[in-house]
């Protein structure tokens, strides 16, 4: 009998590529834009990728439970849920830059155990199982390890964001001029895109202030499969905490006291 991880694993990573290829055959084509109650931006794009990933769910793995952005909560009887963002960063695709990606998550009674994080026109994919480490592969390249970096000073270190607006929208613009005071070199590299910079050394902290629990799901086992650490503003693991954080090992502490310290009266 296979491992249930790692058929699963190997599910998402299919799926995560069938997304690609829908979403791609909408990108940079003028696709009508849709707004959802918050306001926030959705395509056919995003809506059809999270439909065939789905679908390839309920053939495979039935008794499962899926929540995804687009279309909700489906109850299962496994064990196992998952948590679905067929387009991480929408705004970015309407606008036709290549920074979004595709998240497919996987909890096992509430614990995130595999992750899969997919750039359809990057042609980059980084994913991780529980125990089985993190990995990256770009397009027909070989898949290496995806590790943390070392840097262990904010002056040596890279900051990525999504949007400064996201900071004013919880009241904590004093924590983004903080991390931009601090860190060496700060970029607005955002959604999925900067937690996986994280996990493959290329940057070495992320911080969004509004985040959802399918943005988070499949980021909380890359990243610490990688040696890092994917947190809450307040240090702790939980996908519905609103936010996260993702750092390597050395500058977790600098960073939480960042995040932490209350904004001046």
């Amino acid at each position: 009998m296979s491992n249930p991880l790692t058929a699963r694993l190997e599910l998402a990573l299919d799926a995560a590529h069938e997304a690609e290829r829908i979403i791609l055959s909408y990108y940079q084509r003028g696709v009508h834009v849709d707004r959802k109650r918050d306001s926030s931006p959705v395509t056919i794009a995003d809506r059809s990728a999270e439909e065939a990933i789905r679908k390839q769910i309920a053939t495979h793995f039935g008794d499962d439970a899926v929540l995804g952005e687009e279309f909700g909560e489906t109850a299962g009887t496994s064990g196992y849920r998952w948590i679905l963002e067929p387009l991480d960063g929408t705004k970015s695709f309407i606008h036709g830059t290549p920074l979004f990606g595709t998240l497919i998550g996987l909890e096992h009674e509430g614990k995130c155990v595999v992750g899969v994080c997919h750039f359809p026109v990057l042609g980059e994919t980084v994913w991780a199982a529980r125990g089985s480490g993190a990995w990256w592969k770009t397009r027909d390249q070989q898949p290496v390890p995806a590790k943390v970096s070392g840097v262990s000073t904010l002056a040596d270190s890279l900051f990525s964001f999504t949007t400064v607006q996201g900071f004013g929208r919880i009241g904590r613009v004093d924590a983004f001029d903080e991390l931009i005071s601090q860190c060496g070199l700060s970029r607005g590299w955002g959604d999925c895109y900067g937690h996986a910079l994280v996990a493959t050394g290329r940057a070495e902290v992320m911080v969004d202030p509004l985040m959802n629990p399918w943005d988070i799901a499949a980021l909380v086992p890359i990243i610490e499969e990688a040696g890092g650490h994917f947190m809450s503003w307040a240090g702790t693991s939980d996908i519905n905490a609103g936010n996260g954080i993702s750092v390597n090992a050395a500058l977790r502490d600098q960073i939480l006291a960042i995040t932490q310290t209350a904004k001046p009266a």
